[in-house]
Formats: C-alpha cells, sequence, structure tokens
C-alpha cells in the first residue's frame, strides 16, 4: 500500500495536469515503463561494475602475488549511465594496501590499475574481459607519464621543475596549479588538434584539450583517459596525508 502511494505521487509530480485527467491509464502505463528502465539501466551498472571489480582482482591475484593484503575499486562507474560505459575505452581501479588488523585503515602503497579496453569490449552478455589490457602503475611510473604529458602539453622542458610543481600542485583543466597559481598553462587546441611524445617502448601520450590520449604500440589502440581521471588518479597519488 505504502509503494503504491508513494508511486501515484511521484506520478502527481511527473505528469501535467492535462494529461493525467485526459489520458490517465496510459500515462501510468508509460511512467511505469520509464521507471522499470531506469531501475534496469542501474542495475547493469552495477552488475558491471562488480564484474569489473572481480575481474581485476582476479587479475591482480594472477599476476602479482605480492599483493596479500589490499583494497580494489573502480572509479568509473559510479553515477554513470550504460552508454557512457560502453563508450570508455579505459576502466581506472584504485588499489591501496593496508596492515592486517581489525578495522584496518588504508594507508599502504598505492596502485592504480588501467584497463585498456577495445571496440565490442561491452555486449549483450556483459563485459568480454579479453579484449581489455591491463596496465598495473605506481606513484614513480604516473609521475614519470604526468612530466611528459605536462612536457608535450605545455612546450616547457625542464624536467625537474615541472616534477616539483606537480609534487605539490594539483592538475587543474587548464594546467597544473602550484603554490604560485598557474605555474604550468597548457596550449590551448581545438578539439580536432593533438600532440604527440614517444613515451616508452609500449606506449605514445596524446595531449588534447580534452584528454590524455595512449597509444598503445602492440594493438595501435588509441585510449582516452578525461581530464577529470587525470585529476582523480594525480589527487589518489599525492594528495596530503
Amino acid at each position: 500500500m505504502r509503494k503504491s502511494l508513494i508511486f501515484l505521487l511521484l506520478l502527481a509530480l511527473i505528469l501535467p495536469k492535462n494529461i493525467q485527467s485526459q489520458n490517465e491509464g496510459e500515462a501510468i502505463a508509460a511512467v511505469a515503463g520509464g521507471l522499470l528502465a531506469i531501475g534496469a539501466g542501474v542495475a547493469a551498472v552495477e552488475q558491471m561494475k562488480e564484474q569489473a571489480e572481480l575481474t581485476a582482482t582476479q587479475w591482480l591475484l594472477s599476476n602479482h602475488p605480492e599483493f596479500e593484503s589490499f583494497s580494489l575499486k573502480t572509479i568509473d562507474f559510479d553515477g554513470k549511465k550504460l552508454k557512457d560505459i560502453s563508450s570508455a575505452s579505459v576502466i581506472t581501479f584504485k588499489i591501496q594496501e593496508f596492515i592486517p588488523e581489525d578495522k584496518p585503515e588504508l594507508n599502504g602503497d598505492k596502485r592504480i590499475l588501467l584497463g585498456f579496453t577495445s571496440y565490442g569490449w561491452i555486449n549483450e552478455y556483459g563485459i568480454n574481459f579479453e579484449k581489455v589490457d591491463w596496465h598495473l602503475i605506481d606513484s614513480k611510473e604516473w609521475m614519470n607519464m604526468m612530466v611528459a604529458y605536462s612536457k608535450v602539453s605545455s612546450g616547457q622542458k625542464n624536467d625537474s621543475e615541472i616534477r616539483e610543481v606537480l609534487k605539490e600542485g594539483k592538475i587543474v583543466n587548464r594546467g597544473v596549479k602550484g603554490k604560485r597559481g598557474m605555474e604550468i598553462p597548457f596550449f590551448k587546441l581545438e578539439g580536432d588538434m593533438y600532440l604527440v611524445t614517444d613515451y616508452s617502448p609500449k606506449m605514445k601520450l596524446v595531449y588534447n584539450e580534452r584528454s590524455l590520449g595512449i597509444f598503445l604500440k602492440s594493438t595501435n589502440d588509441l585510449v582516452q583517459i578525461s581530464r577529470g581521471g587525470i585529476i582523480e588518479i594525480h589527487e589518489f597519488f599525492f594528495e596530503e596525508s
């Protein structure tokens, strides 16, 4: 009874008065169908999140047995719609070790696990993890990547100066903000302009105004981490304790 009352109140808020009076039966059916679709979408995203975290944990246990106590969670599924997730080219997981004890604190070493996806990684059966390429990154490797990314994004050449700003500063939408304000401003580019640096034998880094692109040499895939994702990863590694 209570659920029915809540539904009718919700219906009254959603529907214009003229629709309620003219065709209430059809309107109720339409809203009910819409609410069911929303619920199904939320459930599907939550199921994919659990599947992704389970598979990432299995990969970590299989490939890095040195991890004996850790937390692993993705940062990509919360608040996202199914279509947003299916178009994503990177799944990001935060990993942090801890000391086993009653009610432990997450205060150990941190890692980021990047799952680079290929076309068709989500289908009608869920996530096809055969189309995901895994890369585990620590804070040192992430810093090296951000130094290279900042150099190509700004034209600045001094590695040590960039590194110092990155350690104490924050990556924001327009550059790297340090104690003195915007210390490393990024170039303003059009959406179809790219700057490229050959970072390592495995990857090239690609800058445009909206994202960090990573070109994987082994598969010839260009994947993208959004600017918001870059900010969140950098804060995870270098936020003040």
